[in-house]
């Protein structure tokens, strides 16, 4: 849980950032989504907020349960583990709403498998299910809001007298209103170092222009190739991903699964998940996350098996066969574990790039670390 004078001084420096063009409603709206998105009383036993697993003073992930290295989080119950990492809510607001190209290929969505559409669909997940914040119902979510007669006041001015006559009423304009705090710019203010050296306001170390080059290039590396939104040279509000979908080998968190109890024959299928995707060819393909704030949102992965960007980066690399060095993975000193699921593996792409040697790893490192939002630059100086 955050301190109060945290707490206080989050609000507050939200407060002063709404936008100026919101309309009066939208402004209520935002702040009545900024009350509910850090207010414990909505799971089951008090104990967490949309704020314990997206926290907005470290990247907006969970920062508070160290087992597993952080790779997934406990729920209200005190005791429930997940088995994926709760994904940064900055930027989040960015993605595009879950969609089928033309050409076959899924993008967009919310949630590592894209299940729910939008951010309102994903603000009406954690609170009903029962490994997370644990209210057996929406009855029990609006018997919890009329507790508050900050919230019955507000909800009626905003969504009218008969809001809370039915509980599904209450949930989409309590959804509605958490989404609406998540579109803010408080989530994803885009002034990072890489940010402000557009604007000519920071001057690139040679380590971090080597790492924008390398990152920037078909030829020297094949990072853009799905961590690049926009075309060049139009990298202003650049989200470093196009969010489609790929399985990319990565391993099983055995000790996750094992503390679990998950069956050994349990396959983490992803995108095929996703009830409205039926093509097998989905298997084991993830969302490509963005790279924003990814320098302090360890540990990494949609299982959270890494705790080091040096390691992901050396994972990626080890499908060059000519790079014979990465074939151990640092973080245990063996070889790297098999893929979970092992069809579908995106192999035009991860075999595309050049083997790259130490001093272009911690470049590409160096890079990415200029993608964190100014107010999270502490805690890069930190480690």
């Amino acid at each position: 849980m955050l301190p109060p004078y945290v707490l206080l001084l989050l609000l507050n420096l939200f407060t002063v950032s709404l936008s100026t063009n919101a309309n009066e409603i939208e402004v209520v709206k935002i702040e009545l989504g900024k009350q509910l998105y850090f207010d414990q009383n909505l799971s089951f036993n008090r104990t967490q907020s949309c704020a314990t697993c997206h926290a907005p003073d470290k990247g907006f992930v969970d920062h508070q349960e160290k087992k597993f290295k952080g790779a997934v989080s406990l729920g209200d119950d005190g005791k429930s583990f997940g088995d994926r990492s709760a994904p940064t809510a900055s930027y989040a607001n960015q993605i595009p709403k879950f969609h089928l190209r033309k050409n076959g290929q899924y993008v967009g969505g919310q949630f590592w498998d894209g299940r729910e559409p939008n951010l309102k669909g994903q603000a009406g997940g954690p609170p009903l299910n029962s490994m997370e914040m644990g209210m057996p119902s929406k009855e029990s979510v609006l018997a919890r809001l009329k507790e508050n007669d900050i919230y019955i006041k507000s909800f009626k001015e905003v969504y009218g007298d008969d809001v809370f006559d039915t509980p599904e009423n209450a949930y989409q304009a309590l959804t509605e209103s958490i989404a609406l705090f998540e579109k803010t710019d408080f989530f994803s203010p885009f002034d990072s170092k890489y940010d402000r050296y557009l604007d000519g306001e920071y001057q690139l170390t040679e380590q971090e222009d080597l790492g924008m080059t390398l990152f920037f290039s078909d030829q020297f590396s094949n990072c853009n190739h799905c961590h690049q939104l926009k075309a060049m040279p139009a990298t202003k509000k650049e989200t470093f991903s196009d969010y489609t979908y790929h399985n990319i080998g990565v391993p099983v968190n055995v000790a996750v699964r094992s503390h679990n109890q998950t069956p050994r024959d349990y396959r983490d299928y992803g995108l095929f998940n996703n009830l409205k995707v039926t093509d097998p060819s989905n298997k084991g393909k993830f969302k490509v996350p963005t790279l924003r704030n990814v320098a302090v949102t360890a540990p990494y992965m949609h299982n959270g098996i890494f705790t080091e960007l040096e390691t992901v980066v050396d994972f990626y690399n080890k499908y060059n066969s000519k790079n014979k060095k990465r074939q151990i993975n640092p973080e245990t000193d063996q070889a790297w574990a098999e893929p979970e699921v092992q069809e579908n593996i995106s192999l035009e792409q991860l075999q595309s790039g050049p083997a790259l040697d130490d001093k272009r790893i911690k470049a590409l490192v160096a890079f990415m670390k200029l993608l964190t939002d100014q107010r999270f630059e502490h805690l890069v100086d930190s480690k």
